[in-house]
């Protein structure tokens, strides 16, 4: 008689959709000379973290976003 391993439940994986946090994306995916992207205002670090961020991250993530736009809009 062979035994088998025992099941283990997967591993909880951070999804891109959050209930929580909705993405900022809005498709007009374009980097900047800081790799800052023109469409959404995230830095390319920000996007790769993104799909693994926990809710509080990705609520920075869009603060710091947000600055960014807001900069922009004052400067342009």
């Amino acid at each position: 008689m062979t035994q088998t391993a025992p099941v283990r439940a997967p591993k909880p994986l951070y999804s891109n959709i959050s209930p929580a946090v909705a993405s900022p994306c809005i498709s007009l995916c374009r980097l900047d000379e800081e790799k800052v992207c023109r469409g959404c205002f995230r830095h390319v670090e920000d996007i790769r973290e993104w799909r693994s961020a926990d809710d509080q991250r990705r609520r920075d993530i869009c603060a710091q976003a947000l600055t960014r736009r807001n900069t922009a809009a004052d400067l342009g």
